[in-house]
């Protein structure tokens, strides 16, 4: 056997309860609350005793309990010194139990800690640890000494096959998880090579005849200036500028698009600012900053864009607060204007028909809400989505 094999420890996959199947998680619990069972008939089945005594007894199994519970969590932990530290103290209770007369907890805690010390700790401590605990149960076994070496060989034998037993467990379990990371990351490159062949389907077919429609605005603008100046041609010019501007708005809002499609997105904080860069408005981030989701950047995205596309057709020139906070499992955004209160159902039907009623629905699609109406002085978009 290699030093490293002597030295290492049983993996935290090996040692922890997870992945157990009920069965055998149920037999686990079966024979804890067996061996407790045990204790505690084996501590009060010896004599008659008065309230003081029966008192010590249980503060003395429930010690017992808890420096095991203990013990567990130091070793899944990879603790040593304080694991050993816990196996002494239920040695020494073990020889005190032994000096008080109750035999059966005592062997039940020397055996105890000699197959749970071969099981969870390295061997290089566990082998001497579960040496000592035998050697004491040896020292109090009268039965003779064939039975002893049969039990205490076996219980060696039975903590040694629990330890292969979790090395075995966990590394099933490390393997599964392996697998479903390779899965996820299967399937996240299948999105976005799918992503990326509709972005460039968006691209070849709607930007270019938006850029296209630019330059064509832009000329029909440029001719329009050289005409004499007059009512109509200042119309026509007006309408040319307006079409221009939704344009160029238009294809800015396709390349974030694809942008977004491709994985290739400015953070959220940063989209916020740039979004309330021509408003007289502030945003504010609270919260331990992480990537988001596409769906959930997204979602807040659009909700802040069209909650301040409200703000310019109802409000126009409201001061404009929007607070993003980084909750542990979800994201919060919250649009709040200064302007006059507005109909809820106005804003529902307004623009391109998108309004309220689209941005609950991206919301609930998410399984997220939003919340619009009235606030003490503007208007107020909330809403919290999973990220």
């Amino acid at each position: 056997m290699t030093r490293a094999a002597w030295t290492s420890w049983p993996s935290r996959e090996a040692l922890s309860a997870r992945g157990r199947t009920r069965p055998r998680a149920a037999v686990a619990w079966s024979v804890r609350v067996g061996l407790l069972t045990l204790m505690l008939w084996g501590t009060f089945s010896s004599g008659r005793f008065g309230p003081w005594e029966i008192a010590v007894g249980l503060l003395g199994v429930a010690a017992c309990a808890c420096a095991g519970w203990a013990f567990f969590r130091t070793s899944l932990e990879h603790r040593l010194w304080p694991s050993l530290g816990l196996l002494a103290l239920l040695m020494a209770a073990a020889f005190g139990a032994q000096e008080a007369g109750a035999y059966v907890p005592a062997v039940v805690l020397w055996c105890g800690c000699a197959v749970t010390a071969m099981e969870r700790l390295p061997l290089s401590a566990g082998v001497p640890a579960t040496a000592v605990a035998l050697a004491a149960y040896a020292a109090v076994n009268t039965e003779g000494w064939v039975t002893t070496a049969v039990t205490t060989a076996g219980l060696c034998l039975a903590g040694y096959v629990l330890r292969l037993d979790a090395e075995a467990r966990g590394s099933a379990q490390r393997l599964l998880a392996q697998e479903r990371a390779a899965r996820v990351a299967e399937a996240e490159s299948a999105a976005l090579g799918e992503r990326s062949r509709i972005a460039r389907e968006i691209h070849d077919v709607l930007a270019h005849s938006l850029s296209a429609q630019l330059v064509h605005l832009e000329a029909a603008r440029l001719l329009i200036e050289r005409e004499p100046s007059g009512e109509f041609r200042d119309q026509v010019l007006e309408r040319v500028v307006a079409a221009r501007s939704m344009a160029r708005e238009g294809l800015a809002e396709t390349r974030q698009a694809l942008s977004a499609l491709r994985g290739e997105v400015t953070p959220v904080e940063e989209y916020l600012r740039q979004l309330v860069t021509a408003e007289p408005g502030e945003v504010t981030v609270t919260g331990k900053q992480r990537p988001l989701t596409a769906e959930a950047s997204q979602a807040v995205r659009r909700v802040a864009q069209e909650a301040l596309t409200n703000v310019r057709k109802h409000a126009p020139g409201a001061a404009v607060l929007v607070r993003l906070e980084y909750l542990p499992d979800e994201v919060a955004l919250e649009v709040r204007d200064r302007g006059g209160c507005r109909s809820v159902d106005e804003l529902a039907v307004s623009g391109s028909g998108y309004g309220l009623l689209g941005m609950r629905e991206r919301a609930e699609l998410l399984g997220g809400t939003l919340e619009a109406g009235p606030g003490e002085e503007g208007f107020v978009v909330s809403l919290r989505v999973p990220a």
